[in-house]
């Protein structure tokens, strides 16, 4: 989101009481922003009020009010083939399966335009993709945060997306989907094994993060992680952990789910930055042998280990899995010092 244009500030006149914000916005912004821009840009959260989204095109604005709006840059009409590294776990006339690396972004948005997971795969899958809406494109139906490694799944027909994408929404609950991820977290839980049953929408403090917030506020989105705790590492000499390996499985997919959700129970995944900033000092309390490994882990330690769902066409159960990547390895072997 760093090449989005500044906020717009705008204020609500008198003669503007109780008018609906696309049209009082559509108003002050004349042909510069379609009327159908302005409610996707409300619904995706781009309109704030006293720094909290304001979500509903249909909300009435009160006079005197200030309102801030973000219009991202508009996206290319269709992202470009690019010759990229692909690490392929399976491949057929539906679907292909991969294990994409820390570091890669899924899909083109502003600030990354190529070199993208979809960039490669429309390289690779060339004219096998039989096209997702009549667009020769890879259907994505569930990303992995751009420094979060790990299986991911991609539809190359229509049908495979509909079936894919029914079975992502559906979380697993009717059907046979399973995802499993690996984190490491500092501190350990209490409890071997745990859910996390807390609503996720916008940080006010940011656009592009995520945090726990009130069930009924306009954003907030149903979301539910499942842990368990698979090894401890160190003593904090209260009897607790210095670090923890925890396996994750969701019940939902929201945006940075399992990063939140760890920070929001005191465990943020070690090299998180964006949601464990507060615990980047406790890098000190470990011995000098692991610290230096520790301090230099340059993302969120998580890792999309499994992936389980059926074939969209055929219905075989299909089971996919990725062993940690050097890096988590390192870091991994780093903390069995402790």
């Amino acid at each position: 989101m760093e090449d989005e244009e500044a906020a717009k500030e705008l204020i609500v006149g008198t003669d503007a009481q109780g008018t609906r914000l696309d049209l009082w916005l559509s108003g002050q912004l004349g042909d510069a922003v379609s009327r159908s821009r302005l409610q996707a840009l409300i619904r995706a959260g781009a309109v704030t009020r006293a720094g909290s989204p304001v979500t509903e095109p249909k909300h009435r604005v009160a006079a005197g009010e200030q309102y801030a709006l973000v219009v991202p840059e508009a996206e290319p009409a269709e992202p470009l083939p690019e010759n990229l590294p692909l690490e392929i776990l399976c491949e057929d006339d539906a679907l292909i399966v991969v294990n994409k690396p820390a570091g890669l972004v899924v899909h083109p948005a502003p600030g990354n335009w190529s070199g993208t997971l979809v960039n490669a795969l429309l390289y690779h899958c060339g004219d096998t993709l039989a096209g997702i809406g009549g667009v020769r494109r890879p259907g994505i139906v569930h990303r992995l945060d751009r420094d979060t490694s790990g299986v991911m799944v991609a539809a190359k027909t229509d049908q495979a997306h509909r079936a894919l994408s029914e079975a992502f929404a559906d979380h697993g609950r009717s059907g046979d989907l399973e995802r499993a991820y690996s984190a490491l977290v500092w501190d350990a839980p209490d409890r071997w094994a745990g859910t996390v049953d807390a609503p996720l929408g916008r940080d006010p403090r940011s656009r592009t993060l995520r945090a726990v917030v009130p069930e009924g506020r306009a954003d907030a989105r149903h979301a539910v992680t499942h842990y368990q705790v698979q090894k401890r590492y160190g003593s904090d000499g209260k009897g607790g952990a210095l670090a923890a390996l925890i396996e994750c499985r969701l019940e939902t997919g929201r945006t940075h789910q399992i990063r939140v959700h760890m920070a929001h129970i005191g465990h943020p995944l070690i090299g998180d930055l964006d949601y464990g900033r507060a615990f980047r000092t406790k890098v000190n309390r470990l011995p000098d042998a692991v610290r230096p490994i520790v301090a230099a882990f340059g993302r969120q330690a998580l890792h999309a280990r499994l992936l389980a769902f059926r074939h969209p066409v055929t219905g075989e159960p299909m089971r996919f899995e990725a062993p940690p990547p050097p890096d988590m390895t390192a870091l991994t072997e780093a903390l069995n010092i402790l």
